[in-house]
Protein backbone atom coordinates (compact mmCIF):
# COMPACT_ATOMS: atom_id res chain seq x y z
CA UNK A 1 0.00 0.00 0.00
CA UNK A 2 1.39 3.18 -0.66
CA UNK A 3 1.21 6.39 1.32
CA UNK A 4 1.28 9.85 0.38
CA UNK A 5 2.82 12.58 2.96
CA UNK A 6 1.57 16.07 3.03
CA UNK A 7 4.28 18.33 4.83
CA UNK A 8 4.25 22.45 5.18
CA UNK A 9 7.71 24.12 5.19
CA UNK A 10 8.95 25.40 8.77
CA UNK A 11 10.73 28.15 7.09
CA UNK A 12 12.83 29.52 3.80
CA UNK A 13 16.12 30.25 2.71
CA UNK A 14 17.02 34.17 2.87
CA UNK A 15 20.35 35.36 1.01
CA UNK A 16 22.70 33.70 -0.53
CA UNK A 17 22.86 32.39 -4.74
CA UNK A 18 19.98 33.74 -6.17
CA UNK A 19 19.66 31.09 -9.20
CA UNK A 20 20.81 27.17 -9.22
CA UNK A 21 24.68 26.50 -11.10
CA UNK A 22 26.81 23.18 -10.50
CA UNK A 23 29.41 24.85 -8.69
CA UNK A 24 30.80 27.19 -6.90
CA UNK A 25 28.27 26.89 -3.71
CA UNK A 26 29.18 28.15 -0.25
CA UNK A 27 29.18 31.74 0.94
CA UNK A 28 26.61 33.08 3.68
CA UNK A 29 22.48 32.43 4.09
CA UNK A 30 19.95 32.39 6.60
CA UNK A 31 17.44 29.99 7.23
CA UNK A 32 14.47 31.93 8.44
CA UNK A 33 12.31 30.23 10.47
CA UNK A 34 8.08 30.25 10.73
CA UNK A 35 7.98 33.60 12.73
CA UNK A 36 4.30 31.64 14.26
CA UNK A 37 7.16 29.11 16.03
CA UNK A 38 8.21 30.23 19.57
CA UNK A 39 11.63 31.07 19.80
CA UNK A 40 12.72 28.13 22.04
CA UNK A 41 12.42 25.54 19.18
CA UNK A 42 15.99 26.58 18.50
CA UNK A 43 16.86 26.75 22.24
CA UNK A 44 20.23 25.01 22.27
CA UNK A 45 21.53 25.05 18.79
CA UNK A 46 23.63 27.42 18.95
CA UNK A 47 26.28 25.05 20.52
CA UNK A 48 26.09 22.59 17.45
CA UNK A 49 28.38 23.33 14.52
CA UNK A 50 26.72 22.02 11.34
CA UNK A 51 22.82 21.09 10.77
CA UNK A 52 20.87 18.79 8.61
CA UNK A 53 18.66 20.50 6.56
CA UNK A 54 15.90 19.46 3.76
CA UNK A 55 14.53 21.42 1.27
CA UNK A 56 12.97 21.53 -1.69
CA UNK A 57 14.16 22.23 -5.14
CA UNK A 58 11.26 24.38 -5.58
CA UNK A 59 12.00 25.65 -9.18
CA UNK A 60 12.55 22.12 -10.86
CA UNK A 61 9.71 20.73 -13.12
CA UNK A 62 8.67 17.79 -11.66
CA UNK A 63 8.78 16.90 -15.67
CA UNK A 64 12.33 16.77 -14.79
CA UNK A 65 12.77 13.58 -12.96
CA UNK A 66 14.95 10.95 -14.20
CA UNK A 67 13.94 7.52 -13.50
CA UNK A 68 16.68 5.88 -15.52
CA UNK A 69 20.76 5.31 -15.45
CA UNK A 70 22.54 8.09 -16.76
CA UNK A 71 26.19 9.84 -16.38
CA UNK A 72 26.67 12.28 -13.80
CA UNK A 73 26.42 15.97 -15.36
CA UNK A 74 25.73 14.23 -18.91
CA UNK A 75 29.55 13.23 -18.48
CA UNK A 76 30.58 10.06 -20.90
CA UNK A 77 33.69 10.02 -18.94
CA UNK A 78 31.89 9.18 -15.84
CA UNK A 79 29.77 5.82 -15.56
CA UNK A 80 26.12 6.02 -16.02
CA UNK A 81 24.24 5.83 -12.39
CA UNK A 82 20.89 5.23 -11.21
CA UNK A 83 18.16 7.58 -10.03
CA UNK A 84 19.27 7.01 -6.73
CA UNK A 85 22.86 7.48 -7.21
CA UNK A 86 22.52 11.08 -8.07
CA UNK A 87 22.22 13.92 -5.83
CA UNK A 88 20.38 16.22 -7.95
CA UNK A 89 16.81 17.93 -8.36
CA UNK A 90 15.82 14.89 -10.62
CA UNK A 91 14.99 12.65 -7.47
CA UNK A 92 11.34 11.82 -7.68
CA UNK A 93 10.55 14.12 -4.48
CA UNK A 94 13.26 16.53 -5.71
CA UNK A 95 14.76 17.18 -1.67
CA UNK A 96 18.13 17.79 -0.54
CA UNK A 97 19.67 16.46 2.37
CA UNK A 98 22.76 19.00 2.92
CA UNK A 99 24.59 19.59 5.99
CA UNK A 100 25.77 23.23 6.35
CA UNK A 101 27.84 24.89 9.05
CA UNK A 102 25.57 26.73 11.65
CA UNK A 103 27.30 30.33 12.21
CA UNK A 104 24.72 32.12 14.97
CA UNK A 105 21.50 31.82 15.59
CA UNK A 106 19.80 35.18 15.93
CA UNK A 107 16.16 34.74 17.04
CA UNK A 108 14.57 32.30 14.59
CA UNK A 109 17.29 33.27 12.43
CA UNK A 110 19.72 30.63 11.59
CA UNK A 111 23.09 31.72 10.01
CA UNK A 112 24.62 29.33 7.74
CA UNK A 113 27.40 29.24 5.65
CA UNK A 114 27.59 26.31 2.92
CA UNK A 115 23.95 25.51 2.08
CA UNK A 116 23.72 24.82 -1.85
CA UNK A 117 20.55 26.05 -1.88
CA UNK A 118 18.97 29.57 -2.81
CA UNK A 119 17.13 32.38 -2.18
CA UNK A 120 13.50 31.45 -1.75
CA UNK A 121 14.18 27.99 -1.04
CA UNK A 122 10.92 26.33 1.35
CA UNK A 123 12.72 23.99 3.89
CA UNK A 124 11.37 21.46 5.26
CA UNK A 125 13.27 20.24 7.97
CA UNK A 126 16.45 20.99 10.11
CA UNK A 127 18.11 19.08 12.44
CA UNK A 128 22.05 19.69 14.56
CA UNK A 129 23.99 17.53 13.13
CA UNK A 130 25.28 14.61 15.68
CA UNK A 131 28.29 13.03 15.12
CA UNK A 132 27.25 9.69 17.01
CA UNK A 133 24.47 9.31 14.18
CA UNK A 134 26.80 10.31 11.12
CA UNK A 135 28.24 7.22 9.04
CA UNK A 136 29.49 3.92 10.54
CA UNK A 137 32.36 2.26 9.61
CA UNK A 138 34.74 2.97 6.81
CA UNK A 139 33.35 5.28 3.93
CA UNK A 140 33.46 4.68 0.19
CA UNK A 141 32.47 5.52 -2.90
CA UNK A 142 33.85 5.84 -6.34
CA UNK A 143 36.13 8.32 -8.21
CA UNK A 144 33.33 10.45 -10.16
CA UNK A 145 32.20 11.88 -7.11
CA UNK A 146 35.08 13.38 -6.06
CA UNK A 147 36.03 14.69 -9.95
CA UNK A 148 32.75 16.09 -10.47
CA UNK A 149 32.24 17.98 -7.09
CA UNK A 150 35.99 19.51 -7.27
CA UNK A 151 34.62 23.07 -7.68
CA UNK A 152 31.34 22.45 -5.86
CA UNK A 153 32.25 24.61 -2.77
CA UNK A 154 34.23 27.96 -2.82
Amino acid sequence: MTQSLEITPIGTVVGGRGEPTDDHWGGQAIIRLNPDFPVEVVQGLEEFSHLLVVWHFHKASPNDVALHARSPRNNPAWPPTGTFVHRNHRRPNQLAQPFPRLVKVDGLDLHVTDLDAIDGTPVYDVAPYFQEMGPRGEVREPSWPAEMLADYWR
